[in-house]
């Protein structure tokens, strides 16, 4: 048995901490999540999206409650009132498509057979979700899995220890049976085993290249599916007929958002030599403006990051950029302590030969690039081992469209940047991972097709 302790990112303290199940606890409660599945399947799909949607407003009725938790858990500040609207439009937009999502697909029906595909749930899925965006990335999965029949286990980090509680309790507490949704800590070495022991018919991982690597490992040779969202290093690129204030603004948010701690977070921009130092400078004067600090004070922009770990790596990053000749543009904050509160920062004169453009940062730093060509910017968005978004500005939808058939990455913007879109399928390339959430494809992912060929008895 393990004790899991939530650090939080505000002053170093234990915010929270819980013991991981052992892995006799462990095995018995997925048993007891495969148990309660073929009741929870056979209930008319209507009511499973009921109690889905009545677990979410739960969740929501919560809310005054989440925002400061997840302050002092992950550093966000109380200033964006949490996740809830994410939340509830990811969860409301599979539970509209689910009857059309998992209707059968006929195929053909005449005086001697009726053929049909049916979609049917895995069984169990075990959701492992991140820290970053805990709410939203888990209803992801949570939501469309619960709807289409399969019974959940939620495994969430241990940064945000307290999250998957509160969601279990809440989805419980609206009439979701306690078997069907379970919240369950475990340490890496139980999750593994559990997996090796098909404990889960499907496994959904958002996290780490080296965690979504382990899930895959310990899946190996049992035949489970394995869904991951990974890594990201996502580009910008903005041309030389882009609305460039409408650029800066967002594509900036969109690298320092959250600290820089968003999945589709900008971490790399390549703008036009015709727009570049306008846009430098704008983009600098923007984030010179923010304001560091505790993320419980309403007036903080931008919060400490979640683990001084992960400020440690950002700090690296950019002194060996500038060490090699990068240019940090932002002088350091009196509020940075050198710990989990870091400046956030522009980088110029950076090159593909640095990490800040090639590792994932995931903090508030991005380098900016001059470009003169699509083809110069296509190159260099496609250098990199990653491809979740990729965001392109530009006044000329076609060229958007040429441009994005030929960016590596799995999902393409024009004039926005990191958002997801639940009609749309969530999903990545390369050491992104694989696999697709949201959209009908997600629910393509959470069940399985199964055919009939049924040969009628004649006279």
């Amino acid at each position: 048995m393990t004790t899991l302790r939530c650090i939080s990112p505000i002053d170093g303290s234990v915010y929270a901490e819980r013991d991981s199940l052992s892995p006799d606890q462990a095995r018995a409660a997925a048993d007891r999540a495969r148990a309660a599945q073929a009741d929870w399947a056979a209930r008319p799909l209507t009511e499973r999206i009921a109690l889905v949607l009545a677990g979410v407003a739960a969740v929501g009725a919560m809310n005054d409650e989440i925002v400061p938790e997840l302050a002092h858990m992950m550093g966000r500040p109380v200033r964006y009132g949490g996740e809830f609207g994410g939340f509830n439009e990811r969860a409301t937009y599979m539970a509209e498509i689910a009857e059309t999502a998992l209707a059968d697909i006929e195929v053909g029906e005449d005086a001697t057979f009726k053929r049909y595909i049916r979609r049917v749930p895995h069984g169990v899925v075990l959701v492992v979700a991140p820290w970053n965006y805990p709410y939203m990335t888990a209803i992801n999965t949570v939501a469309p899995a619960l709807i289409a029949g399969n019974t959940v286990v939620l495994k969430h980090a241990t940064q945000t220890l307290l999250v998957g509680e509160r969601m279990a309790r809440a989805f419980q507490s609206a009439g979701v049976p306690e078997d069907v949704f379970q919240n369950v800590f475990l340490d890496h070495d139980t999750t593994s085993a559990l997996i090796a022991d098909r404990a889960f018919d499907f496994v959904n991982f958002t996290g780490s290249v080296g965690g979504g690597a382990a899930m895959e490992r310990a899946a190996a040779g049992t035949f489970t599916g394995v869904g991951t969202e990974l890594g990201g290093k996502d580009p910008g690129y903005v041309m030389d007929d882009a609305d460039l204030d409408a650029a800066v603004d967002t594509l900036v948010d969109a690298a320092m958002y959250n600290a820089g701690q968003c999945c589709c977070g900008i971490e790399r921009i390549y703008v036009h030599e015709s727009l570049y130092d306008a846009f430098v400078d704008k983009a600098v004067a923007l984030v010179k403006g923010y304001r560091l600090g505790n993320p419980l004070d309403p007036d903080t922009t931008i919060g400490p990051m979640a683990n001084t770990r992960f400020a440690a790596e950002v700090r690296a990053q950019i002194a060996e950029a500038v060490a090699d000749g990068a240019v940090a543009h932002i002088p350091t904050f009196a509020e940075d302590d050198g710990g989990a509160y870091l400046t956030p920062q522009i980088l110029t004169n950076v090159t593909h030969d640095m990490r800040v453009m090639r590792d994932e940062s995931f903090g508030p730093v991005v380098g900016i690039m001059k470009v003169s060509s699509d083809d110069e910017a296509v190159a260099l968005m496609n250098d990199s081992e990653f491809g979740l978004t990729a965001s392109l500005w530009t006044s000329d939808l076609e060229r958007a469209m040429r441009v994005g058939d030929r960016v590596e990455t799995g999902t393409v913007f024009m004039n926005r940047a990191d958002y997801l879109d639940p009609g749309l399928c969530w999903t990545g390339c390369k050491n992104t991972g694989r696999g697709g959430g949201l959209s009908v494809i997600g629910y393509q992912n959470l069940t399985r097709p199964k055919s009939y060929h049924l040969k009628k008895v004649t006279t």
